[in-house]
Order: C-alpha cells, then sequence, then structure tokens
C-alpha cells in the first residue's frame, strides 16, 4: 500500500529527511508519556520497531534508540522550483505527524484526514489573491496556539509563504519565535532569498530543499498513478519541464494542449510590429479567458452560498432587514473574487511564457549543437530552423526576453505592457 510520499517525485533525499524527522517526532510523543492509538498498530511498522529499539537500549540490549527530538523542529522551510512538489511534501510530513503509527502508512484515519483536508489539527493557507494579509496570518497563529484535538500535533502549513505581506511575516516570526507546544509550522516558498522569505524567519526554520524531477520520473509517475500512455505520459514530460502538475496537465486536457500549440506558433507570427502587437494581445486574451473559466464555478457558488446565508429568497419576517445589509459582504466577497482572477490570470500566463522560453531554449541549444534533449519535441524542426537562422547570440536574446517579461509581471509591471515589450524584443531580436 503506498505510503503519504509515494506522490513526492524524484524527491529521494527529502523524503529520507521527512521520515526520519516523523520517527523523531513520534518518539517525542512517547517520551512525554502521551496517549498513542496503539489499538489500531500494526506490531511490524516502524514505530513498533522504535519502541522495541528504545527498550532494547534500556535494558542494556545492542538496539540504537531514537533521541526525542532529533531531527525534528516545529518549523519547516520546503523550497525548490515550481512543480517540484513544495506543498506535496508538506502536506504528506503533516500527514506522518498525525499518523497513528508515527510513519505515514497512508492508511490510518490520520494520514486519510490529512491528505484530505479534513484534519482537524492541520490548517492551511494558500493564497487566492496575489498575497497573503496580515489579518488571515494572525487568525491563523491564534488557532495555532490551541492545544490538538487529537492528541499529536498542530500543524500549520502556508502555500507560497513567499507572498506574505511584510506585516503577515512579521505576525509568523512571533509564532515561529516562541512556537506553542506541539505545533508545527510548514512553509512553501521557492527558495530561502530574502526576497521570498524573511532572513529573521528563515533562520528558525529548518530547510528541506527539493529539486525539479527528472522527465523520466515524472512519467513514470503519470503512467502508474494517472493511467496514462507511456508515449503521451513521456511526451507531456518532457514539454512540462519537470512540472509534475502541468504535465498531468497536458497528458489530460486537450485545452491545454490547443493553448500550448497557439503559445509555441507565436515565434512564426512575428513579421512585423502589427503582429508582435496582435500576438501580445492574443496571448493576454488567451489567459484571461483561461483564468475567467478556472475559476467561474467557485465564484458562482460562493456567491450563491453568502447570499442564501444572508437570506436572499427569504419570505418570513425580517428577511428584507437581513438583505439590507448584506451589501458590503458581497462587496468584500467580490474583491476576493476580483483578487484570484488576478492571481489566476498571472498564473496562466506564466505557464505560457515558460513554454516559450522552452521553444527559445530549444533553438539556442540547436544553434550551440548542446547535446540535450529538446523540451518540445514537436517543434524541435522549428526551433533547429531558429537557431540556425539567428544563431546562439540572438537565440539567448529571445530567451532573456521572455524570462525578463516573467520577471516584470512578478514585480507588478501590468501584463499587457510587459508582454507587448517582450514580443517586440523577440521581432527585433
Amino acid at each position: 500500500m503506498p505510503d503519504v510520499f509515494a506522490d513526492l517525485v524524484g524527491q529521494d533525499d527529502a523524503v529520507d529527511t521527512l521520515r526520519r524527522a516523523a520517527a523523531s517526532a513520534a518518539a517525542v510523543l512517547r517520551a512525554a508519556h502521551l496517549p498513542a492509538p496503539s489499538a489500531t498498530a500494526d506490531p511490524d511498522d516502524d514505530l513498533a520497531a522504535l519502541a522495541e529499539a528504545d527498550e532494547g537500549a534500556a535494558a542494556g540490549g545492542t538496539a540504537t534508540a531514537v533521541d526525542p527530538g532529533a531531527g525534528m523542529t516545529h518549523a519547516w522551510i520546503f523550497t525548490g522550483p515550481p512543480g517540484s512538489g513544495r506543498s506535496v511534501a508538506a502536506r504528506a510530513f503533516a500527514a506522518a505527524l498525525q499518523c497513528v503509527h508515527g510513519t505515514g502508512c497512508g492508511v490510518c484515519p490520520g494520514c486519510h484526514t490529512t491528505l484530505a483536508g479534513t484534519h482537524a489539527d492541520v490548517r492551511l493557507v494558500a493564497p487566492e489573491g496575489l498575497s497573503i494579509g496580515v489579518g488571515e496570518m494572525r487568525a491563523l497563529v491564534l488557532r495555532a496556539a490551541s492545544t490538538p484535538s487529537g492528541g499529536r500535533w498542530q500543524v500549520v502549513i502556508i502555500e507560497d509563504a513567499d507572498r506574505l505581506t511584510e506585516a503577515a511575516g512579521n505576525a509568523l516570526l512571533k509564532a515561529v519565535e516562541e512556537p506553542p507546544p506541539r505545533t508545527v509550522f510548514l512553509l512553501c516558498a521557492p527558495s530561502t532569498h530574502p526576497e521570498d522569505v524573511s532572513v529573521t524567519i528563515r533562520s528558525r526554520c529548518r530547510v528541506v530543499p527539493l529539486r525539479q524531477p527528472s522527465a523520466v520520473a515524472v512519467a513514470d509517475v503519470l503512467v502508474r498513478r494517472d493511467g496514462i500512455a507511456p508515449d503521451v505520459a513521456q511526451w507531456a514530460a518532457a514539454a512540462a519541464q519537470g512540472h509534475v502538475g502541468r504535465a498531468r496537465r497536458l497528458a489530460r486536457d486537450p485545452e491545454a494542449r490547443q493553448r500550448r500549440d497557439a503559445v509555441l506558433a507565436v515565434p512564426r507570427r512575428l513579421t512585423g510590429v502589427g503582429t508582435a502587437l496582435d500576438a501580445a494581445s492574443a496571448l493576454i486574451e488567451a489567459a484571461e479567458a483561461e483564468a475567467a473559466a478556472s475559476v467561474a464555478e467557485s465564484d458562482a457558488a460562493e456567491r450563491a452560498a453568502l447570499q442564501t446565508a444572508l437570506g436572499a429568497g427569504g419570505t418570513g419576517r425580517g428577511a428584507a432587514g437581513a438583505t439590507r445589509g448584506s451589501a458590503g459582504q458581497l462587496k468584500d466577497l467580490e474583491k476576493r473574487q476580483k483578487s484570484r482572477a488576478t492571481r489566476a490570470q498571472r498564473d496562466a500566463l506564466d505557464r505560457a511564457l515558460v513554454d516559450l522560453a522552452g521553444f527559445y531554449r530549444d533553438a539556442l541549444t540547436s544553434a550551440l549543437r548542446a547535446p540535450v534533449a529538446p523540451v518540445h519535441t514537436d517543434t524541435a524542426t522549428l526551433a533547429e530552423a531558429g537557431g540556425q537562422k539567428w544563431a546562439p547570440e540572438g537565440a539567448l536574446r529571445r530567451l532573456e526576453a521572455v524570462l525578463e517579461c516573467r520577471a516584470a509581471i512578478e514585480a507588478n509591471v501590468k501584463p499587457r505592457i510587459a508582454v507587448e515589450a517582450m514580443m517586440l524584443s523577440l521581432w527585433r531580436g
């Protein structure tokens, strides 16, 4: 039976670190004489082995005891490139901490509810908009200070911790500096650079670096877990450049493949200033349409639920008065939804830019005659022709233009302005 770390692709070193920490966390609970639900434990599992090791050491035997607290700490940072599995690693580690066996077996109630997002002692913060505000962080820290209801650990997972506002980061820092008993903070960020995570928070956390998984590892998990044909899985893994989620989307979603084809057709369309601006408009509009489609269903459901909660459609006494005060709450909801749509649009645009960067990377490696496989095998001929026409310097300038566009959008430059500037740079070379 697969354990909680089965979906963490190509991260053997990180998995080994997290397994040891989970075992150490179980030893901490035993050392504190906390109740453990051993009635359901398998006598052959790792926690039972740990207990036997402790007993053997206490009796003067040759077994090695697990030092309570060794390898376990109250705050962790998972770093790595997009698609490396930062949030997957954090969720898996949270499940291992809540596992009744202390090993992350994947089948016990602690593992199952954590991975399903329903565990009472595991709280997840995922930014819907462009940032995580101080109000949300203060409320989370306050709730995290409570005693674990299940008797094990209170776990807080913060996805995209690099989007914390300065005030939110300060609120988190206070909790990390003086952590509540048996509370664990798991942060996910691209790196430990001060622009992503403050130096003071970083200094109080243990870092688990994740690497970009190989195309072979990604293809293997698509075949094994999702039942995708091997040839399709290999193509999608290469095209996604090690991003597991994007590879799955390309392999299973025809519309995602059509959007990718449209992006990779851009280099052929850049024949003048007019076509460059038209290509920029098409790219922006496609990102907007994809973002609108991705949030439309959830937006409608949230609005309907709020209106129902505020008494919409009611006919009883006081129904009219209840709805009169709902305008402010509906406005707040619309503001949050607009922020989420903006984030979805930027994410969709970034995926397109990654695909475009892959094309110019293929052109550059072709111009240099580098012995590496192309990212986009279906446009390898076109990329080779571009590399011969532009030479290495021209291909490199175009690749840099795409990367500069991504950086500009991340720095809150208006996407249309950044993309138009990129398209003109691609046309001029």
